[in-house]
Formats: structure tokens, C-alpha cells, sequence
């Protein structure tokens, strides 16, 4: 059980360490933002409190050194500055390593870090390690419980403003933990004559319905509960029935501000308790309204509870989640076999059998890949710190703008699309942003911008990487291009085409290597990566203005929607996602084109590959053939099959060791009938055949 604590802390404290890096970035953009600093404040002391209860001392105790200083930054006695930023990145970063634990010693930062925080407090001094240790958690605090509702009682010490507190920036970091009701205590208040503007005279009595614990409520107090009059009570434990709850009487009582038996005496009256208790003075109006307030928190908390019974969260290791889809995939796979079955059969009986099975094999395979599905702003977040850090080291000033955030995408899929999203924000930083004084002379902004956007088209999520820096050189890249022979010096070819050279093994027109960027790879392993994705990649550019590279993604790997086709009694299928329309090719079509792999659709000349032929398969073509057009990289390309069967639901399998390169296919699945259809990479058929294409 405790392994199982342990591993349940590191999981919470990278999503922990995730929201404290964004909330870093986001306040050196806004350091008056308090928001932000209690943010900041809250992931570190979350992070220390239950480092502390799981077993990392270590974290815990260099933690505390960074939330010191930021307890200071919400008091108003330390400044968000840059270094400020720097330092508790530079901390964020130590806290993962030590998370992970498998970097050496000497390449820890640790007392450094520390040094650097300690001479941030004003007046501070003392050896690394020292100052209070962690609170220790108390026994009623939980983990990732069901949501509390507790009474607060909190009379802060009347000179609590001489000692720099604001009892305001408490009820606020309250507010953050959940559900949050206040009610102010005034009757302690003076005469305006009386008043001394250095004393707090209010007192409150909060209502707070939160997953995070009693210690999570006591920290907040951490630094004034000495000196102040604080009770904590739950008050309802998240498994009492809607609406069972205390009336107002006995709220009181539970308090201790009325005692039973004038309670007892007032009921017998048979008067409205609320008014009854004010008129005769037993209890002060600011009472009974704390009271009715604590009666309507419960009882709201009680209803939303109910409402949410069905939508509670868990966490499951995605390996069970793999499993899961890959047993929908031989689902289907049955599923289809059984419809196939039933067609050949013709039995009424057995036709409605496989129509349900169908029916439900769908819905279970929506559920299970949606189960799969994230949003893109899992990664979008961790650009920000990329960008930061680069534009620092290479002097340049670049803000990152994302948007789309909440596309959702298949995990396997994000998870490898993280490194190619990588390549391109360093070759936009390196070489598509200008330096400040160079911007500024040709008349733009000193600050460059790059947007990183996601969206959904149909099957398909379009990611699109976009900078307003100078641009592509065209003349640059043909230069290259011709003096590694790959064109002729006479040629002339489009932009896109041109554009395309840059996407090669080993092409660069930097003219130094930097730790960047320009030893001629990145976009050749960007290519290579979004094709294994089953993906496409398009640059457009204008030299002064900008680069715009967009990347189109299927939503899943698991199971696609394809074109089944044949050749001889072969059967292959095309991801649907590239295919754009079927058309004939008669045998007038191929003797018109001379020789040339060409046809004319709608007056459009189409260049295509005779899959026949690139397979060497034996016998001859149907006097009418088709051709399946595809578009890639903004261009149209035709696959030249046999036959078009129809729309075909895919579950992708992967091919053994010995077929796993063959070039033109990406995967395998099987029919109804138990018969095997290769699944056709369709860039890669066109790379190889570019040379006959071209001619």
C-alpha cells in the first residue's frame, strides 16, 4: 500500500509540477496577478505537504525554501521579477529530477537554488536545510477523497495587520480549494469614534466543500494559527443524503452559540426560530445568518453531489486502456466476419442478430477510442517554457500564442507528436525570427510572435505552426538544392516543390552550427515522424512576412475509416482521410497520355501510380480501371487499382519483423471473411515513384 501512496504522490506531483510551470510563465507576463502567486503558492505547498506524508524529505524540506518565498510574494514583501521566474523554474525542474531520481548527485542544483531564494527574503541568513521543517499531515487529511463540507471558524488576532497578514488573501486562497461561502462577524466592531485603523475587529465563518483535506484547509493558516482563534470542524463527510441536514436550532447548538434549553423554550413558542432568537437577543442577526448560509452550502453540496454521482473520475494505467481498444479491434473484426456470415446465409433471423451486434460494437468502439482521447493542450503547455528558454539564449524576444487547446486527439498520437511539434518551434525560433534589432529595422515589432493552433476537419486534426519572422529564401534553398544535384539548374518547379527540398535527409542552408539548429537535421526527422503517424506535412512561406507549416492527423491509429480496393484477388485498403474521389481509366485514357502516367479530370492533369505494376503483380488489368485520387502536400496523385469495394471500417494490425519496412504499406487488417488487405501508405507509394511521376 504504501509503493501504491507513493506512486499515486509522483503521479499527482507532475501534473502539480505541469500547472507550476504554466502558472510560472503565465505571472512573469502578469506579476501583479495574485491569482497567479497563489497558484504558485498552492502547487508548492502542495507538493511539500504531501512529500512529506509519502516519504520525500527531501522534496519536501528544498520545496519549503521556494514556498517561503512566495508566502512573502503574496504578503507584498518580495516582487515578481525575472530572476524570481528563473529561479523557481530552475526549482521546478530540480523537484522533477528528484522525482525521478535517476540523475546523478553532482548534477543537482540544489544548494545553489536555495542560496539564490534565501537571498531573495529580506534580511535572511542562515546554512541550506534550515527554518522550519514541514508541517506534518494531520490525521483526518485525504489524498483524493470525496469532496467535504467544513466550518471554519477563523478570529484572527487583533494586531494580525502589524505582523504584514492580510486575512483577505486567506479567504481567497480558500476560495480556490472548492466551494466557498463567507459570512462576516461584526459585531466586535466599535463606534466609528473608537476605531483603531491598525486593529482587525471582524472575525468569519467560512463554509468550504472540498477533495483536499483538513491539512489542505489548516495550511492556509499556517502562519497566523498561532496567534489566532481557528476551528475546523467537517461538518459533512460527502455521504449524507440530499438534504440531510441540521435545522437552524440545532446549527446553533453544534456551535455553541445557543444552548439546548433555550432552544427548547423557544420551539414551545411556536414562533419562527430565525426571528424568535433575534427578538428576544439570544443570538446576534450575524449568527443566524451564518447559520442559514451553513444550512444552504450543505444542502447545495448535497444536490451537486447527487447531480455528479455518475461523473466521478478514476485513473487507470493506460496499458489497460490499450487493451481494452485492442480487444474492440478484434471486436469489430468478429463483428464484420458475423455480418458477412449472415449476408451469405440469408437468414432473416441471424441478419438481425448481426444488425444488434453491429449496433453495439460501434457504440462500444465510439466509447473505448474517446476513452483514448486528449487534448492537445496536454502539449501545447509545455511549449511556453520551450520558447522562453530559446529565445533567451539566442537574444531574441518571441511570445508563443496557441489556441485550440482543447483538441482532442488519440494518446498514442499525441504522445508522438511531441518531438516533431519540438523541431519546429527551435527551426522557427532560430530561423524564422529575427532579432529584435533587426525587426525593428525592417519595420516590425521588436517582439515576434508564433502561433501554434489545433482544430478538427472531419477525420482529421489540423496542427499548424505559424511565425512572423523572415521567412523561407527561395533562392537559397534552389541554390542548395542544385549544388547537391537533386535539381538542374534549368528546372523550373513551384513553391511548394521548392519549399519540400528542406524536408530532406541532411539539407541545411544554415551557415553555422548552433546548438540549435543547423547541422541538417529536424525536418527530415519531422517528415519521417508525422508520415509514420499517417499524417501530412504542407509549408507555405513568403520571404520578409512568415512561415506557415501545417500538419494534417488522422484522430486515431487504433481503427480508421478506409477505402477497400482490389487488384487481381488482392485486397488493399487507402486511409480514407487522403482520399478525395474515385474515377474511371479506360484504355483510350492511357493510350491518349503517350506513355505518361497521366489523366485528365475535369481538365485538371492528374499524374498517377499503376499499383499493378508497382507490385510486379502478374495478369492483366480490367479493360476499365480505377483510380483512386489522393492529395498530399496541397498536390493531387492518383493510386490506379482493379477494382473500388466501398467504404471499409479498418482495425489496424501491425506487420511482423520481416514485412515491417516494405515500402507503400503502413499496416494490415482483416476482412469479414477472415481475409487478409494490406493497408497502403500512400506517401510513400508517391516518393517512390516521384522520378516516373515527373517525366
Amino acid at each position: 500500500m504504501k509503493d501504491k501512496n507513493r506512486e499515486a504522490y509522483k503521479e499527482e506531483a507532475y501534473e502539480l509540477l505541469a500547472e507550476l510551470e504554466e502558472s510560472l510563465l503565465a505571472l512573469e507576463a502578469s506579476p501583479e496577478d495574485e491569482e497567479l502567486i497563489g497558484r504558485v503558492f498552492r502547487a508548492m505547498h502542495t507538493i511539500k505537504g504531501s512529500g512529506a506524508m509519502f516519504g520525500f524529505e527531501d522534496i519536501a524540506s528544498f520545496t519549503h525554501e521556494v514556498e517561503t518565498v512566495f508566502d512573502l510574494v503574496r504578503d507584498g514583501q518580495v516582487r515578481v521579477t525575472k530572476d524570481l521566474v528563473d529561479l523557481s523554474l530552475a526549482a521546478r525542474d530540480e523537484i522533477r529530477a528528484m522525482l525521478e531520481g535517476d540523475e546523478p548527485e553532482d548534477v543537482h542544483q540544489r544548494p545553489g537554488i536555495i542560496a539564490g531564494f534565501r537571498g531573495l527574503i529580506p534580511g535572511a541568513a542562515g546554512e541550506a536545510g534550515s527554518g522550519p521543517a514541514p508541517a506534518p499531515p494531520g490525521e483526518e487529511d485525504s489524498w483524493a477523497g470525496a469532496p467535504a463540507t467544513y466550518r471554519i471558524r477563523f478570529r484572527p488576532a487583533a494586531d494580525i495587520f502589524l505582523s504584514g497578514a492580510n486575512p483577505c488573501h486567506l479567504l481567497n486562497e480558500l476560495r480556490q480549494l472548492g466551494d466557498f461561502n463567507v459570512v462576516a462577524q461584526t459585531e466586535a466592531i466599535p463606534f466609528l469614534a473608537d476605531i483603531n485603523p491598525e486593529r482587525c475587529y471582524t472575525s468569519w465563518d467560512l463554509f468550504l466543500t472540498t477533495s483536499r483535506g483538513f491539512d489542505a484547509i489548516a495550511d492556509v493558516f499556517i502562519f497566523v494559527a498561532d496567534d489566532s482563534e481557528l476551528d475546523i470542524q467537517m461538518i459533512d463527510d460527502g455521504t449524507a443524503d440530499r438534504g440531510d441536514y441540521k435545522k437552524l436550532g440545532e446549527i446553533l447548538v453544534a456551535r455553541g452559540d445557543l444552548d439546548e434549553d433555550s432552544l427548547t423554550r423557544l420551539l414551545a413558542q411556536r414562533q419562527l426560530i430565525g426571528e424568535a432568537l433575534i427578538s428576544t437577543g439570544l443570538v446576534s442577526g450575524d449568527k443566524v445568518e451564518s447559520a442559514l448560509v451553513e444550512q444552504r452550502h450543505v444542502r447545495a453540496a448535497q444536490k451537486k453531489r447527487q447531480e455528479n454521482e455518475g461523473a466521478a473520475s478514476i485513473r487507470v494505467p493506460s496499458a489497460k486502456l490499450d487493451k481494452l481498444v485492442d480487444l474492440v479491434g478484434e471486436l469489430v473484426t468478429v463483428q464484420a466476419r458475423l455480418s458477412q456470415t449472415a449476408i451469405n446465409f440469408q437468414d432473416s433471423q441471424l441478419t438481425a442478430i448481426a444488425e444488434e451486434v453491429e449496433r453495439l460494437t460501434g457504440d462500444l468502439r465510439d466509447n473505448a477510442l474517446n476513452m483514448r482521447m486528449l487534448p492537445i493542450g496536454t502539449i501545447f503547455s509545455k511549449f511556453q517554457r520551450l520558447v522562453r528558454d530559446l529565445s533567451g539564449e539566442l537574444g531574441r524576444q518571441v511570445g508563443l500564442i496557441t489556441a485550440g487547446a482543447e483538441t482532442e486527439l488519440d494518446k498514442t498520437v499525441l504522445e508522438r507528436l511531441n518531438d516533431p511539434l519540438v523541431h519546429l518551434l527551435r527551426n522557427s525560433l532560430d530561423h524564422g525570427i529575427e532579432s529584435p534589432e533587426v525587426r525593428v529595422q525592417l519595420g516590425k515589432p521588436a517582439r515576434g510572435k508564433i502561433s501554434l493552433t489545433a482544430s478538427h476537419a472531419g477525420a482529421q486534426v489540423i496542427i499548424r505552426v505559424q511565425d512572423d519572422g523572415r521567412g523561407l529564401d527561395q533562392e537559397a534553398i534552389r541554390a542548395k538544392a542544385v549544388q547537391l544535384g537533386w535539381l538542374a539548374p534549368e528546372v523550373e518547379i513551384s513553391d511548394k516543390e521548392l519549399f519540400s527540398f528542406i524536408m530532406s535527409p541532411g539539407f541545411s542552408t544554415a551557415r553555422e552550427v548552433t546548438s540549435v539548429s543547423g547541422r541538417g537535421v529536424g525536418m527530415d526527422v519531422v517528415k519521417k515522424a508525422i508520415e509514420a503517424l499517417q499524417g501530412s506535412i504542407e509549408i507555405d512561406s513568403q520571404k520578409g512576412v512568415g512561415t506557415s507549416i501545417t500538419i494534417k492527423l488522422p484522430l486515431t491509429l487504433a481503427i480508421i475509416e478506409g477505402l477497400l480496393v482490389t487488384i487481381e484477388e488482392d485486397y488493399f485498403v487507402v486511409p480514407l482521410s487522403v482520399v478525395t474521389e474515385c474515377v474511371e481509366l479506360t484504355r483510350e485514357d492511357v493510350a491518349r497520355a503517350h506513355g505518361h502516367k497521366m489523366a485528365r479530370v475535369r481538365d485538371e492533369i492528374v499524374p498517377y501510380v499503376h499499383l499493378r505494376e508497382r507490385f510486379a503483380m502478374e495478369g492483366l488489368p480490367p479493360a476499365i480501371e480505377q483510380i483512386v485520387i489522393t492529395e498530399m502536400n496541397g498536390s493531387k496523385v492518383g493510386l490506379v487499382v482493379d477494382q473500388v469495394i466501398g467504404e471499409q471500417q479498418t482495425v489496424i494490425k501491425s506487420l511482423g519483423r520481416v514485412y515491417r519496412h516494405v515500402a507503400g504499406i503502413s499496416g494490415a487488417t482483416l476482412l469479414g471473411d477472415g481475409t487478409v488487405a494490406l493497408i497502403l501508405d500512400a506517401a510513400q507509394l508517391v516518393q517512390g515513384q516521384a522520378g516516373e511521376l515527373l517525366n
